[in-house]
């Protein structure tokens, strides 16, 4: 047994002696890739699980290769987690980092690549085609992305999406747009806003300040932050509540950051680069990108409402 799995098991019999284990608490990491071209970079929920419980999620992958995968279907249930392949059909990207679904148009995603490319794409079973894609606005010099998040409020559509930061010397920044899509499906964006923002754990020279955002129902911001000291660790990461995000009947996107974000958990020998709330759930569905020691998944009550 590593010390890993002694100090989990050990912090799951506590919790439960005390009775204080909220939904999806007692969930552990599950193995879903075994070197560094299976990480898991972002997370899109898809829908339950047709043959037993859990979820299905289509995850991206940051390889960068002509001919590797770049994105994948994983079954997460509570006792373990399956992944397949999905066949990308069209124009190929180069470093996929995250991945949301487009509320109410099922079947719909958009992917994002770390230099600010969106990939908008239909997945139909086993087989990913690239409708058409399209930089980001207001890309910034040096911005490195490893977000994006997509919110539906009042009937229209805005997005997040941050460059990661970089150690104590760089925050990340928060950028804000409406969301609209042109007649041929091209993804376009409104007037862009942008905050910055720095993570209250992990916090030292390594630290990607924003490594993914999710949404909640009440646009609660939850994000990812993580750090990376090479391709075979040490890392470490945390999910904490950054602020909110609303957007009014005319198509205003309004971000409000919090002065000390709350830490809602620590995952100390894991890289998060994926954090997804469940629709109507107090839980998310964490990934990660462990570089040469491969993906996990795992499911946290991180979310609230």
């Amino acid at each position: 047994m590593t010390r890993r799995t002694a100090l989990m098991g050990a912090a799951t019999a506590l919790l439960t002696m005390l009775g204080t284990v909220p939904a999806g608490a007692r969930g552990e990491w599950h193995k879903v890739g075994g070197d560094a071209r299976s990480g898991v970079s972002g997370l899109a929920y898809e829908g339950p699980a047709a043959e037993r419980a859990g979820v299905n999620a289509l995850v991206v992958h940051d390889n960068k290769r002509s001919g590797q995968q770049r994105l994948s279907r994983i079954t997460h249930g509570e006792d373990s987690s399956e992944i397949t392949p999905i066949t990308w059909d069209g124009a190929e990207p180069v470093d996929l980092e995250a991945v949301e679904a487009v509320p109410d148009m099922p079947g719909e995603y958009l992917a994002l690549t770390s230099r600010g490319i969106v990939y908008r794409l239909k997945v139909t079973g086993a087989t990913a085609t690239v409708v058409d894609y399209s930089p980001l606005p207001a890309i910034g010099e040096g911005d490195d992305f490893e977000s994006f998040a997509v919110v539906a409020q009042r009937g229209r559509l805005a997005v997040l999406w941050a460059d990661r930061g970089a150690g104590t010397a760089r925050p990340a920044t928060l950028y804000a747009a409406p969301l609209t899509f042109a007649s041929w499906g091209q993804p376009l964006f409104g007037a862009v806003t942008s905050k910055t923002y720095r993570a209250a754990y992990p916090a030292d020279d390594g630290t990607r300040h924003i490594s993914d955002i999710s949404v909640t129902g009440s646009g609660r911001i939850i994000v990812g932050s993580a750090t990376d000291a090479g391709d075979d660790g040490p890392f470490d990461s945390a999910v904490s509540d950054a602020g909110r995000v609303s957007v009014s009947v005319a198509g205003r996107v309004r971000v409000t950051l919090a002065a000390s974000p709350a830490v809602l958990g620590k995952y100390p020998g894991y890289k998060v680069e994926a954090v997804e709330c469940l629709p109507g759930s107090a839980d998310a569905v964490l990934g990660t990108d462990d570089e040469n020691l491969g993906g996990h998944v795992r499911t946290v009550p991180v979310c609230g409402t």
